[in-house]
C-alpha cells in the first residue's frame, strides 16, 4: 500500500497530465485507478462510447454496499492554453505569492484532487455512510461527459441520493444555474465576383445578418423586467453568444462558406427547446431570402450539446449536507452550466460547492488560493465526519 498523498500533492499529478479536451484523458484516468487500487479501492471505468480510446470517465465506491451516499463529482478535462501568456509552465503546478499556478487548479482539478483525497481518507477511516467519486470527460464541450457518466454509474455501484458537483464557487452553496443549447452553424453561399455581389450569396454577409438576430435577442431580452427566478443571475436572462466565426477565400469573392458557433445560457424555467425553436425559425427564414437569390445556398445547423438548467427544490439532501457542513445559508445561482443538471435529471439531489473562483478559470496563470484548497480539505474534513 503507498502512502496517503495530500491534496497538493495530488493536484500537482493531475495538473501534470495536459487533459484539454481535444486531447486524450486517459493517463490521468489510469494514475487515479492505480492510485486508488494502491488503497484497496475498487474503480469503474467507463470509455467514451464514441472515442474509447481517448477518452474515459471514472468512478469508485467506498463505504457500506448499499443506496444513499453521496458523489463528490468532477471533470478531469481543462480548456485549451494556446495563445495565451502564461507566466511559467501551465502543466507544472507553481507556487507564487499563496497561489498555486496551472491549468485546471481552478477548474477543477482542485476539487478532484480534494475528492481523490477524500475517498482514500474514507477507505482509512471508515464510513457508514458510502461516499463516491465520480470523474468524466468532456465537462468542457457541454457537460457531454456528465451525462454520460451519471447513466454509466446506474446498476454498476449502489446508488446514493446525493451529489456535490465541486464546480468553483468559493465555498458557496449554489442550487441552481442556467440550461443552454449550442448549435455549430455552416452558411453556405455562391462564390461570385464581389464587384456583382447582387448576383451572388455572401455566406459571411447572411451569416452576419444571423449573428446580428443574437444581438437584437441579448438586447430585447435585457429590456424586460426578470421574475424572481431570473432577478438571482447574472445577467438575469437568457442571452445569446458566438464565440468562434471562420469563412471566406478572398476579399474580392463573396465567400462560399461561414461557419460559427452559436450558443444560448438558458435561466432556469425556460424551456431550451423553445429558444432553439426560435432560433431555427430564423434560420427558416433567412435561408428562404437567400434562395430566392440563389436556389443553392443554404444554412446548415448541427445541435453540438443541449444541458438543462439546475432547478431549486425543496427537500435537496445535497444542499441541507453542504449547508450543513459548511454554515452558509445563503441564496446563490450562477449563470454558468455544470453537469449537476445532469445529476439531477438523473434523479439525484445535486448541489454545486468547490474552493476558488470562476472568474479564474480559463484565464492564463489560472490559479488557486493556497487558503481556498485549505478551506476545501477542511470542508472534507467535516463531510467525513458526518459520513462516519
Amino acid at each position: 500500500m503507498t502512502s496517503r498523498l495530500s491534496p497538493r500533492e495530488i493536484l500537482e499529478t493531475l495538473v501534470s497530465f495536459p487533459t484539454v479536451s481535444r486531447d486524450t484523458n486517459l493517463p490521468l484516468i489510469d494514475w487515479v485507478a492505480d492510485y486508488l487500487a494502491s488503497h484497496g479501492i475498487e474503480s469503474h471505468r467507463h470509455p467514451k462510447p464514441s472515442e474509447p480510446d481517448l477518452k474515459a470517465a471514472l468512478f469508485a465506491h467506498v463505504g457500506p454496499e448499499e443506496d444513499g451516499g453521496v458523489v463528490l463529482s468532477g471533470h478531469t478535462d481543462v480548456v485549451p492554453v494556446d495563445g495565451q501568456a502564461w507566466t511559467s509552465d501551465p502543466f507544472t503546478l507553481t507556487e507564487r505569492d499563496g497561489r498555486l499556478y496551472g491549468r485546471g487548479s481552478t477548474d477543477m482539478k482542485g476539487f478532484d484532487a480534494l475528492a481523490i483525497w477524500a475517498l482514500v481518507e474514507a477507505r482509512h477511516r471508515g464510513v457508514t455512510t458510502p461516499l463516491q467519486l465520480a470523474l468524466s470527460y468532456d465537462e468542457e464541450l457541454g457537460c457531454i461527459g456528465g451525462r454520460d457518466l451519471a447513466e454509466a454509474m446506474q446498476g454498476v455501484v449502489p446508488r446514493a441520493r446525493s451529489v456535490i458537483v465541486g464546480e468553483p464557487t468559493m465555498m458557496k452553496t449554489v442550487t441552481g444555474h442556467k440550461g443552454g443549447v449550442n448549435f455549430w452553424v455552416h452558411v453556405h453561399g455562391v462564390e461570385v465576383h464581389s464587384s456583382i455581389l447582387h448576383k451572388g450569396v455572401s455566406a459571411i454577409m447572411w451569416g452576419a445578418r444571423l449573428i446580428d438576430w443574437a444581438n437584437r435577442v441579448n438586447a430585447e431580452n435585457a429590456e424586460a423586467t426578470p421574475d424572481a427566478v431570473a432577478a438571482l443571475f447574472d445577467p438575469p436572462y437568457t442571452n445569446v453568444h458566438v464565440g468562434q466565426i471562420h469563412g471566406g477565400t478572398a476579399h474580392n469573392i463573396t465567400a462560399k462558406d461561414c461557419e460559427f458557433g452559436l450558443g444560448f445560457r438558458v435561466i432556469a424555467g425556460e424551456d431550451p427547446q423553445m429558444w432553439a425553436d426560435r432560433f431555427r425559425d430564423e434560420v427558416a427564414r433567412l435561408e428562404a431570402e437567400m434562395q430566392a437569390v440563389c436556389p443553392e445556398a443554404r444554412i446548415e445547423v448541427r445541435t453540438m450539446f443541449e444541458l438543462p438548467p439546475l432547478v431549486p427544490t425543496l427537500d435537496n439532501s445535497a444542499e441541507a449536507l453542504v449547508r450543513q457542513v459548511t454554515g452558509d445559508n445563503g441564496v446563490m445561482q450562477v449563470s454558468y452550466g455544470t453537469e449537476a443538471s445532469h445529476f439531477q435529471a438523473e434523479g439525484y439531489d445535486a448541489v454545486v460547492c468547490g474552493p476558488s473562483d470562476i472568474d479564474i478559470a480559463h484565464k492564463p496563470d489560472e490559479y488557486i488560493e493556497i487558503a481556498q484548497l485549505d478551506a476545501g480539505q477542511n470542508f472534507m474534513r467535516r463531510l467525513l465526519e458526518q459520513l462516519a
